[in-house]
């Protein structure tokens, strides 16, 4: 399955599934990805970490750690 991680600049992607634990997948949720919810790939930074996505209208910074847990298609 395609995580947010391996998403390309440019793409539109829609949240299938958060793998994360505890923790971790309430912040996630707290950001505002839900399942179901599309996300804009807007920039990733020269060393890859983190990626800029724009998430219910307001851009958002997420670390490749926690793109790997929120899995994506489209």
């Amino acid at each position: 399955m395609k995580t947010l991680k391996n998403a390309k600049v440019g793409e539109t992607v829609k949240v299938v599934k958060l793998t994360g634990t505890g923790a971790v997948k309430r912040r996630i949720m707290d950001m505002g990805i839900t399942k179901g919810v599309s996300i804009d790939i807007r920039k990733v930074a020269p060393l890859g970490d983190p990626i800029e996505v724009t998430v219910r209208g307001y851009e958002l910074s997420i670390r490749k750690a926690d793109a790997e847990m929120i899995q994506v298609e489209g």
